[in-house]
């Protein structure tokens, strides 16, 4: 079904354990969402054989994130940038910086009145621009984009795999509402019951 809306921007720091498995801190409220565009960058291969394609195997390998948002704030800045606040609360950005990955989860409102949610389990942000623009006869809102990569998180789920997304539909038959409920409180992680 289609979406007509954007909201419940969130982020959650990741902290990395001796393995390497991610850990989520609480989400934080990130900005007002205006626009998310997410792209996917497939690994694909083809096995021909007998004059033939046998096997084709097509996978994640990475995506690109866009967040249009009202304003990053500079703790969010720091956060999401590596930028840093000097002394007098002055955001200050260096040639060095370079934030640590990061969840990402929002909802989208469907043409039903019903949400769907994501999380992004781990996503790696650059700089984000800024547009300026003089006042003229009309006022034109001036506003932030960030961009980032989406990878793969290390901690494998209950299947053995890498995930990268979560996505839910809350009317979606079987879905439990304490999954909707408690989506933003914290990081949402994957279960399977186990098969013998």
């Amino acid at each position: 079904m289609a979406t007509i809306g954007l909201d419940k921007l969130y982020y959650a720091k990741i902290t990395k354990g001796s393995n390497g498995e991610e850990t989520y801190e609480t989400p934080i409220q990130l900005a007002k969402a205006i626009k998310a565009d997410l792209s996917v960058e497939l690994a694909e291969a083809v096995l021909y054989a007998d004059d033939g394609a046998a096997e084709v195997v097509i996978e994640f390998k990475s995506g690109k994130l866009s967040l249009g948002i009202d304003d990053i704030g500079a703790s969010a800045a720091e956060d999401l940038t590596g930028a840093k606040l000097d002394d007098n609360k002055v955001l200050i950005s260096s040639s060095e910086d370079g934030g640590e990955p990061v969840a990402i989860g929002f909802r989208a409102k469907k043409a039903n009145g019903k949400y769907r949610y994501f999380w992004l389990f781990r996503v790696k942000f650059g700089i984000p621009e800024t547009n300026l623009q003089t006042k003229g006869d009309s006022i034109t809102f001036q506003t932030p984009t960030i961009e980032g990569t989406v990878m793969r998180r290390n901690k494998l789920d209950g299947q053995g795999n890498h995930p990268w997304k979560a996505e839910v539909n809350e009317d979606d038959t079987g879905v439990e509402a304490s999954t909707i409920t408690g989506w933003f409180t914290e990081v949402y992680e994957p279960t399977f019951t186990a098969t013998p």
